[in-house]
């Protein structure tokens, strides 16, 4: 039994009401240090011309994307761009490599294709153990492509591979409250980088 189990109540409000408290707790909990560091890398990614590639299953693939979207294109920057790509997002691909590899290969191939050296690897997945993201690490880091586990629950095998993290701290399986902060992650990280690039490059 997890933290939403203990708190349900057939009352609605009751419940919304324990949710986002709860909710408030679980992002209290996050180091902010996390996030100083994350972006410090996607900073630095940009400085390089390096690209950052988002990696994540079922709800995490959409934040893949959303992140995606928020860093390339939200911080409108054009002279230097944030260079940003979800390997989520290509369907075709996504299903000739399922269908003829396996889905553990869906992301590492593609990585295998498109990353360089010094590029940047984010993995969001509230487990950390999804075997298709634990072998695309595994080839990151072989490879010279620095990695990032955004986590939940106990973090997983990939908080324990990457370079870097920030990990939400919920009980195990709260999908929920876990990608629920994840998302807030990318709207304070997308809100931070479009005024800094606003400001030209100023603190």
């Amino acid at each position: 039994m997890n933290n939403i189990d203990r708190f349900f109540s057939p009352d609605p409000a009751a419940f919304a009401d324990a949710y986002i408290k709860y909710l408030q707790s679980v992002l209290e909990g996050i180091e902010v240090k996390e996030i100083a560091r994350f972006v410090e890398t996607l900073l630095e990614a940009r400085e390089r011309g390096s690209t950052v590639f988002f990696v994540g299953n079922g709800g995490s693939a959409a934040t893949a994307s959303h992140f995606a979207n928020d860093l390339a294109f939200g911080t409108n920057d054009y002279e230097k761009p944030f260079r940003v790509i979800s390997l989520t997002d290509n369907v075709p691909v996504l299903t000739a490599l399922g269908n003829d590899l396996g889905y553990e290969e869906i992301f590492v191939r593609q990585l295998r294709v498109l990353g360089r050296p010094g590029d940047v690897l984010v993995g969001i997945s509230a487990s950390g153990n999804s075997p298709n993201l634990v072998r695309t690490f595994d080839y990151a880091n072989s490879a010279g492509i620095k990695t990032v586990a955004i986590t939940a629950f106990d973090g997983g095998r990939i908080k324990a591979m990457a370079s870097e993290g920030i990990h939400v701290p919920t009980g195990p399986k709260e999908y929920g409250p876990a990608e629920d902060a994840h998302m807030v992650l990318d709207h304070l990280v997308g809100a931070y980088l479009m005024r800094y690039v606003k400001a030209g490059g100023k603190p």
